[in-house]
Parts: structure tokens; C-alpha cells; sequence
């Protein structure tokens, strides 16, 4: 049986989208996650722990934190005065496996002395590609790669290949998959974060990559609900608006969600982002009870764990203080509130929300329990610690590095061939220029082709780019080499949409990541060691190029 419970969406009110949706099976306690109903065990033992709890270990339970320096000691003071649920890791907090692992265990063995003594969800934003923390882990390419493979066994892979790492070190919660559809081809913040264009094969990936995490014993978090992917804004440094109305809403961003609550995902990030056609009140998602409340949990049957996304973004703090932030998230159904900026201003104020009655204790009950729920579902409760002298095997594994060049190998998306210059012919030079260069020729010398520092004289230039499309001193480094005599083939490694302003290019190929074995893959694409089989999971503006095209050799 799938890691995630399966559940249909009640969707009362989502009368557009219903009609197109299928039915599922119920709930049974028999494996399942916490999405949709835990096991009977798992509510059993939340039941219990919440009996022992006093108000502040509930109010505790609600916050992730950001992880302080690298060792146990430097977050003793915040465990011992938040009694936090849980921690999230950034690149500053990160060593070694070994280092990590000990570093997990130690804030768990002090949580175990606080409070109740529940044990931490400990997460980090693992998404691959160009949104990855552990320096030491395996770097797969992004999402818009593995939607251009057209295949979830490729989106399995990358999650449960993360997820070992991950599990290895102590790490029990991932902040990923992005289920945003990414509709914008101006979009700031999503781009290749997202598998594509097309809610249905969107909605494929994310459950798979979910469904995979979870069986690797690491909570994934579905991200952000209701929609992050028709956005000009990013929320990190502004308030996004989408203007669109309830029906295109419907059809574009909701599908994905949809699939992931009938699947019974264990947690679902809200977004920083206002969309009137939901809630004309103004205020973002994350703080909007129409739309938390409202569509996620009475329309769509969710009652699984929301988290809000980081509270210290600026899309969430435009009209109100940090404090009031936190207690408008839980009013609107958020459970988790994660990295509040000012913690202890944050802590107090949902504290003080509960003792004044604005926030009742059968509420902070609800969200707790669910908390609790995930955790002993997914034996947060119980877990082994972490064996540091054992992650650095995990983390140098064949088969993950072996996974990770599959599915870039796989995304290589040829969307221009003319004359047939690609794959390069025996015995031609090949200058490499712009984005990876140094890797892309040094990946095409160790497949035998005879590469040249200079464009002087090559038979083949290649053009390295990542967002020419907004980069005017890129599309210049195309257009001096297009004018150079020599046929030039563009390798895109951020969204393809770079094909926009690259015209005159001979050749185009798309590997939608900037990570060493996508760079790889393009050169295998060039030699002719890899025939390019990816498909293009977007439109490209202006081209006429769709998803689905995609050429081959």
C-alpha cells in the first residue's frame, strides 16, 4: 500500500473542478499518513501526549524555528523557552553528514528534556536543483527536469533518494514537492522549481515525489497552496497579487492540490499571496481563513498539517506586526507557523491569543493533534537516532549519483536542430562558452571530443545560458557568437524560455538545471552518448514551441 492515505476531495464548492474529478477510496487505518486521518495507533498516542500537555508545550508545538549555528548548545535556549515542534536547517548549519547527524541527535535527546518531551520535526528546504541545503548531498536536477522526463518514476527516484540522505542525518521533514503550475513565463520565484505548464502531469509528480518521501520515512511538504505559479512577485520581497478569476483557478493552479489531498499528502504549505477571486479581504493565503479554512479544509476535505510558509517573508508582513502574523495564521487554520522572525514576540502572542479566548483551546487542540498524529505516524515519536560514523556511506552511494545523471539524461529537451548539426561530428572542435562552460567541456573532453578555448576556428560553439531571457549581456553572448560563422548551439540550464532570444542559434537544448550532471547530460547530448529524449513540460512565449515538442537524433 502507498506511505500516503488515499482520500476523493469533498469539493463541495469547487463546482467547476468537481465535475472532471473521479472518486476514491475511504480512509482504512491500515498504513497510510496523516493527511487524511492518522492510524488508530497514531491517534491513540497523540490523544495521550496531548492529555500531559500544559498550554505552552501546545502553543510550542505550533512553531518551527530556524536552527541555530552548528552545534546542539547554540539552540538550547530557544528549546528550553519555545519548546518549538520543530527546527528547520540552512546551508549555515550544515557540515558534514557525521556533523549533521550529531547535530540532529543532540537536539533531540534536548527536546526530550523539555516540556513534554516531544521529539522535533527537523526539516530543511530539499527541494534539488537550485533549491538544495546539504552541500554534501547528491544534487539532482530541478523540477522542471524531471517534468520534462514525463516520468514519475524519475520524480520517485529523486525522492527517495533524498529522503535516505535526508533520514541519514536525522533530517525527518522535507519542504518539498512544488506542485505550483507554472503559467508565467515571468515568473521570479517558481520557474523550474515547478515540473511544468499542465496541472494533470504536475499533479503526477508531486504525489509521486510526496508518495516516496513518505515511504522514506521523511514527511513531505506539498508547497503553496493555492498557487504560486502565475506570479510576476516574489513573495520572499514583496506581496504577489493573482488576478484571475475562480474558474481559471480552478483549471490551472487547483488540480495539483487536488491530487495531493485525494492522496492524502502529509503536509501542505500555505503561500504568500493574495488572490481576490478566493478572498478579496487583502490578506495573503497564509493568513486568510477563506481560503485555509474555507477551500483547503471545507471544500477540498483536507485535515491534514498546514504550514505556513516562512513568516519572515516580506509577502506576509506588509500590514502587521510579527507577533499578529502568527495568531492571524492560526485563526485563518494554519497549524504550523514556520520561522517566525521575532520568535519570542510570536510565541507570546499566540500565548496571550489562547489565555484571552481569541484563540480557544479546542482550536490549538486541533492543530496540535494533528502535529502529533504525523509524528507518531511517521515514527518521529520513536526514532532511532541518527548514526553519524554511517551518513557519509549513504551520501557517496553509486546508485543516488547513478539516479541523479538518469534523470538528467533524461530532461535533455532538443526544441532546434537546423542542418543537423547536433550531435557533434568525429573529429570537430567544439568551443564552449557562457553558463557551466569549464563543466560542459570538461564533461565533452572526457567523452573524447576535441574541444578549443577559442571560437576561432570551432566547428561547433556552444553557448551556456541561465535566464538570458531578463540578462541582456547573454543574449549579447549569443548574438556575437551566432555572428561568428561557426554554427552555435544554446544550452539552456534555468527555463527554456531562454529559445525567446536565441533566434539565430543553429541549435537549442533545454536541461531546465544548472547542477553538474545536467551540465553533464548536455555534453552527452552534444557527443551523441545520449539522444535527447526530454519533452517540454511549458509554452514558450513567442516561439511556437508547446508543451509536449521536443526533436530527437
Amino acid at each position: 500500500m502507498s506511505a500516503l492515505r488515499r482520500l476523493a476531495p469533498v469539493g463541495a464548492g469547487l463546482l467547476l473542478f468537481t465535475a472532471a474529478c473521479s472518486g476514491g477510496t475511504a480512509p482504512s487505518d491500515e498504513g497510510g499518513g496523516s493527511g487524511q486521518g492518522a492510524g488508530a495507533q497514531a491517534v491513540e498516542r497523540a490523544d495521550a501526549l496531548l492529555a500531559d500537555m500544559s498550554v505552552e508545550d501546545k502553543v510550542g508545538q505550533l512553531f518551527v524555528l530556524n536552527a541555530a549555528g552548528t552545534t546542539p548548545e547554540e539552540n538550547a535556549q530557544a528549546l528550553s523557552d519555545f519548546r518549538p515542534g520543530g527546527l528547520i536547517y540552512f546551508p549555515e548549519n550544515l557540515g558534514t553528514p557525521a556533523q549533521i547527524a550529531e547535530l540532529s541527535n543532540g537536539l533531540q535527546e534536548q527536546a526530550a528534556e523539555q516540556g513534554a518531551g516531544v521529539p522535533l520535526m527537523i526539516g530543511v528546504d530539499q527541494e534539488q536543483g537550485m533549491v538544495a541545503r546539504l552541500e554534501a548531498g547528491t544534487r539532482f536536477p530541478d523540477a522542471m527536469a524531471v517534468g520534462a522526463t514525463g516520468d514519475t518514476a524519475q520524480a520517485e527516484a529523486l525522492a527517495a533518494s533524498t529522503a535516505a540522505e535526508l533520514a541519514a542525518v536525522g533530517i525527518n521533514l522535507d519542504y518539498a514537492p512544488v506542485a505550483d503550475v507554472n503559467t508565467n513565463a515571468d515568473n521570479p520565484v517558481i520557474g523550474i522549481r515547478s515540473f511544468g505548464a499542465d496541472p494533470g502531469p504536475v499533479g503526477e509528480m508531486a504525489v509521486a515525489e510526496a508518495e516516496a518521501f513518505a515511504e522514506g520515512g521523511v514527511v513531505p511538504v506539498v508547497k503553496h497552496f493555492p498557487g504560486h505559479g502565475d506570479t510576476g512577485t516574489d513573495s520572499h520581497t514583496g506581496l504577489p497579487v493573482i488576478d484571475k478569476d475562480r474558474a481559471a483557478w480552478e483549471r490551472d493552479d487547483l488540480p495539483p492540490f487536488a491530487d495531493a489531498v485525494e492522496a492524502g499528502v502529509d503536509a501542505i504549505m500555505t503561500a504568500h499571496v493574495v488572490m481576490p477571486a478566493l478572498d478579496d479581504s487583502g490578506e495573503p493565503a497564509t493568513l486568510s481563513p477563506k481560503v485555509i479554512d474555507g477551500v483547503l479544509r471545507d471544500e477540498l476535505g483536507y485535515d491534514g498539517v498546514v504550514t505556513t510558509d516562512a513568516l519572515n517573508m516580506e509577502g506576509v508582513r506588509q500590514t502587521h506586526d510579527d507577533g499578529e502574523v502568527a495568531v492571524l495564521a492560526v485563526e485563518a487554520g494554519a497549524d504550523q507557523l514556520l520561522m517566525p522572525p521575532d520568535p519570542g514576540a510570536a510565541f507570546d502572542a499566540v500565548l496571550s491569543a489562547v489565555d484571552e479566548g481569541r484563540i480557544t483551546e479546542e482550536r490549538l487542540d486541533e492543530s496540535v493533534r494533528r502535529i502529533l498524529e504525523l509524528k507518531a505516524e511517521r515514527g518521529i515519536l520513536d526514532a532511532e537516532r541518527a548514526a553519524p560514523e554511517a551518513a557519509a556511506g549513504v551520501f557517496s552511494s553509486e546508485d543516488t549519483a547513478e539516479a541523479a545523471q538518469d534523470l538528467a539524461d533524461a530532461s535533455v529537451t532538443l526544441l532546434r536542430n537546423e542542418g543537423g548539426v547536433l550531435p557533434v561530428q568525429d573529429g570537430a572542435k567544439v568551443a564552449v562558452q557562457g553558463a557551466g562552460a569549464e563543466e560542459i567541456t570538461s564533461a565533452l573532453r572526457d567523452l573524447g571530443v576535441d574541444t578549443t578555448g577559442s571560437a576561432s576556428g570551432a566547428d561547433l560553439v556552444v553557448v551556456g545560458t541561465n535566464g538570458a531571457r531578463g540578462d541582456a549581456e547573454q543574449r549579447r553572448a549569443v548574438e556575437r557568437a551566432s555572428s561568428g560563422g561557426a554554427p552555435v548551439a544554446v544550452v539552456a540550464q534555468g527555463t527554456p524560455y531562454d529559445l525567446e532570444v536565441a533566434e539565430d542559434a543553429d541549435a537549442f537544448l533545454a536541461v531546465y538545471s544548472a547542477v553538474p550532471v545536467s551540465r553533464t547530460a548536455a555534453a552527452r547530448a552534444i557527443a551523441g552518448e545520449v539522444r535527447p529524449e526530454g519533452r517540454l513540460p511549458v509554452p514558450i512565449p513567442d516561439t511556437g514551441m508547446e508543451t509536449g515538442d521536443g526533436l530527437s537524433y
